[in-house]
């Protein structure tokens, strides 16, 4: 490592550290031998990091990668205390990642933003995951091989963490197929930006949903007005026990909005009120037995969305 790279690598420590650790500065703090005298403790069963080899974090070639410059300490902070005292566990490490930390949520996050800002980017700021205080170690694991967030099924575990209600969603009858691994949960949320209702990946609601329907997305001569407003009126979207994840079946998803009086919804020809539930135009499939376009039509006689 010549001059200029030394001189470098400090900067950005002493960066990081003001940024990260207030009132821990300069780079006499650090350890000499820095991840070699951290693995001589942390290697074995109990605490083992050895994986970290395996991921980018451990790059020594990637000059982004902490491993390249601090190693453990990049993230972890000036250690030198720590390493030294026969009690380690009364010395502890500026920054310890992870549920029940003793360090605060902010100072962990912000030894990750220091580099992984420009993935988040501003709308981790003010989102709802960060008003709450949800830590990047609550799902982010960087020692392992592979983050869990990557694989759809284990992503969904992390989210059902928190999100129980969601879980029990995903297993009525009619749904997305999250349980079967086929999507993720980021597939329609960013979870890092809250810029957009629910931290949906798109500005809206119908936008997200149109990046895979996108033959319902218009425009129609003839609009259905609630498909334009939200999909969710009609669908819950994660998961229903009513078939097309409807809110409801119809008629009574229809009813909500439009009145059955005086219409086919009603027998044509029956003086006999109670006969009304038997008519053929509320037998399976209800209003959509005529209503066929219910996302819209562009044929000129469809104002009905009949064709």
């Amino acid at each position: 490592m010549n001059i200029r790279q030394i001189f470098l690598v400090h900067t950005v420590a002493a960066s990081i550290c003001l940024m990260v650790f207030p009132g821990i500065v300069t780079a006499q703090e650090y350890s000499s031998k820095g991840a070699d005298s951290c693995l001589t403790c942390h290697k074995n069963e109990k605490w083992s990091v050895m994986s970290i080899f395996n991921t980018k974090h451990g790059s020594l070639t990637d000059p982004e990668a902490p491993f390249s410059n601090l190693q453990c300490e990049a993230c972890h902070g000036p250690s030198q205390e720590h390493q030294k005292a026969k009690k380690k566990s009364e010395v502890p490490v500026p920054v310890v990642f992870g549920e029940g930390s003793p360090t605060p949520v902010s100072q962990q996050n912000a030894a990750c933003l220091s580099c992984h800002e420009s993935h988040t980017g501003a709308g981790w700021f003010g989102s709802r995951h960060e008003s709450v205080d949800v830590g990047c170690a609550s799902c982010h694991q960087s020692h392992a091989d592979r983050d869990p967030m990557f694989d759809s099924l284990e992503q969904q575990e992390v989210c059902f963490g928190c999100h129980s209600r969601t879980r029990q969603d995903t297993y009525k009858a009619s749904g997305h197929p999250l349980r079967f691994g086929s999507m993720a949960c980021s597939d329609c949320h960013n979870v890092h930006d809250g810029n957009n209702d629910f931290l949906l990946t798109e500005d809206n609601v119908n936008d997200t949903c149109y990046r895979c329907h996108a033959e319902k997305r218009g425009p129609y001569l003839w609009e259905h007005a609630p498909v334009t407003e939200s999909c969710t009126l009609c669908h819950d979207v994660h998961g229903s026990n009513h078939p097309a994840m409807l809110t409801k079946r119809p008629p009574l998803l229809c009813q909500q909005c439009h009145s059955a009086s005086g219409h086919p919804g009603e027998a044509y020809t029956s003086d006999d009120m109670d006969s009304n539930a038997n008519s053929r135009f509320l037998l399976a499939r209800g209003c959509q037995n005529c209503h066929t376009q219910v996302h819209g039509s562009n044929h000129p006689s469809g104002s009905s969305q009949i064709r």
